[in-house]
């Protein structure tokens, strides 16, 4: 059975919520498996201000038995402790004191189309699900799957090649070469390209730009046979285009 998830919740909601259906039994999982994938998404050096108000913990609260999982979806929450301040802004309650309704749209968001979409008058509607803080969700579930990828011996890693004009030189490709990548406020395993890399987002913070950036992520000792041909949507490289892309 192939392995799908959902999640809920919105940015500033009391919670973010996910189900992971597919995970066989059997795979040990704790909350500190997923709790360090968490942990490495809060990572970088010119992060938000979001970062340091959040400080994401997971709460296991399903699927999982004795540090195993049972074969059941697992069901997973995070909790905003941004939510704190934002009163009944989100409130689920029809007696609840409306907030104002956000009514301009952000250029390059979802604002807009979501609003003509869903018939939404108040943009808030939007902007919370539509939030990357949605993506905190997403690494849990995806901390999941690296562990039962691990129990069939393939380890999952990243780093950044690119940022702006700075191109970092190619690392060994040797799983060894990625133990102390995190440790490097930019994830790059190139030290000197590193500093160019904070440099240059200094720069830009300066001037209140940002920068695009590259990432490598290698799987090593993935088993083969990942994905298919006979199908569009069952293609290996289509998949991982589609999760990537989708990320809000």
């Amino acid at each position: 059975m192939a392995i799908r998830y959902l999640t809920a919740g919105e940015s500033h909601g009391p919670q973010l919520t996910a189900i992971l259906e597919g995970c066989p039994s059997g795979v040990p999982l704790s909350a500190v498996d997923i709790d360090r994938d968490l942990a490495r998404r809060q990572l970088g050096y010119g992060r938000g201000g979001r970062m340091q108000i959040e400080q994401d913990r997971v709460s296991i609260v399903g699927g999982v038995r004795y540090g195993k999982t049972t074969g059941a979806p697992v069901a997973l929450t995070i909790v905003n402790r941004d939510a704190a301040a934002w009163g009944d802004t989100l409130s689920p309650e029809e007696e609840a004191q409306r907030a104002e309704p956000v009514r301009i749209p952000r250029p390059g968001h979802a604002d807009l189309g979501g609003a003509l979409l869903y018939g939404h008058t108040d943009l808030r509607d939007v902007i919370e699900r539509a939030s990357a803080r949605e993506t905190a969700a997403r690494v849990a579930c995806g901390a999941v799957a690296r562990r039962l990828l691990e129990e069939l011996g393939c380890h999952v890693v990243s780093h950044v090649i690119g940022l702006g004009d700075v191109r970092a030189a190619s690392p060994s490709a040797s799983l060894k070469a990625f133990a102390r990548v995190d440790e490097n406020p930019v994830r790059c395993l190139d030290a000197e390209a590193a500093r160019r890399m904070q440099a240059a987002i200094d720069r830009a913070a300066e001037q209140g730009d940002t920068l695009g950036g590259v990432f490598e992520v290698v799987a090593f000792g993935a088993p083969s046979g990942l994905g298919s041909y006979v199908q569009a949507d069952r293609r290996l490289g289509a998949r991982l285009a589609a999760a990537v892309m989708s990320g809000p």
